[in-house]
């Protein structure tokens, strides 16, 4: 096959092309390649924390009420005289009146069942209450939570799952903190960079995880946070993710 002079100058031509062409992509590759380096080279990204102790300084305690007898009417009137019972046992112990209330009253038939088949027949009535306690004393109901056994004792059956525990200061705790967390995020940021020879510059980007309240000194953590209330002695943790432009 021959080429004509026009031929070999096209030909020539086309391969000049693809090999600008190809030296201009990779050309243009380590300098994207590059400014990404850069970027990440200009940066550091740490993570602050911060805890507090704190003691919960409000309480809700809800107790069940539960009977059974025969007829609906014994039922309820069981019931009555239960919430009463569980109410003296409350005032006696402390809580105020205004602390105490009083859920209105539920009941069900309970229907007879053999070999798994009903048989159409109520062998008995179930009625349910429930009496909430809200008081700040949390260590007057802890007491009286424990005590519980004594109204028991009684013939009330009363369903106790224990006290919730709640701080009325956590709001004003988390800002304290976030600002506790962003200087140990800073000061990580500085040890890092300066071990390094670098220097920690502004602040590009924060990200703040969720509040985890925990019993004492605690080590549980949720990605949702974490929220005890079945003690009173609790501990606050935040934690934030920190960028940092370096120089």
């Amino acid at each position: 096959m021959k080429f004509e002079a026009s031929d070999r100058i096209k030909f020539a031509t086309g391969i000049l092309a693809a090999a600008i062409l190809s030296s201009g992509l990779t050309l243009g590759l380590f300098q994207v390649g590059s400014g990404l380096a850069a970027r990440a080279g200009n940066s550091i990204t740490v993570t602050g924390t911060a805890s507090e102790n704190a003691t919960a300084d409000n309480a809700v305690w809800s107790l069940n009420l539960n009977e059974s007898q025969p007829t609906l009417a014994a039922s309820v009137k069981k019931i009555d005289s239960s919430a009463e019972g569980l109410k003296k046992y409350l005032l006696t112990g402390g809580i105020s009146s205004e602390q105490i209330e009083l859920g209105p009253i539920n009941s069900n038939a309970v229907p007879e069942y053999i070999n798994g088949n009903p048989t159409g027949r109520i062998i008995a009535y179930q009625a349910y209450r429930t009496v909430t306690v809200r008081t700040k004393d949390v260590q007057l109901v802890a007491q009286l939570s424990n005590n519980i056994g004594t109204l028991l004792a009684t013939g009330v059956n009363v369903g106790n799952y224990g006290p919730s525990y709640y701080l009325s200061t956590l709001d004003d705790m988390r800002p304290k903190l976030l600002a506790a967390a962003m200087q140990d995020a800073k000061a990580r940021a500085e040890a890092i960079t300066e071990a390094v020879g670098g220097q920690v510059g502004a602040l590009l980007s924060v990200s703040t995880g969720p509040t985890q309240v925990t019993t004492k000194n605690s080590l549980d953590r949720a990605a949702g946070g974490v929220y005890d209330l079945s003690t009173i002695e609790k501990t606050v943790n935040v934690t934030l993710s920190a960028s940092f432009k370096t120089n």
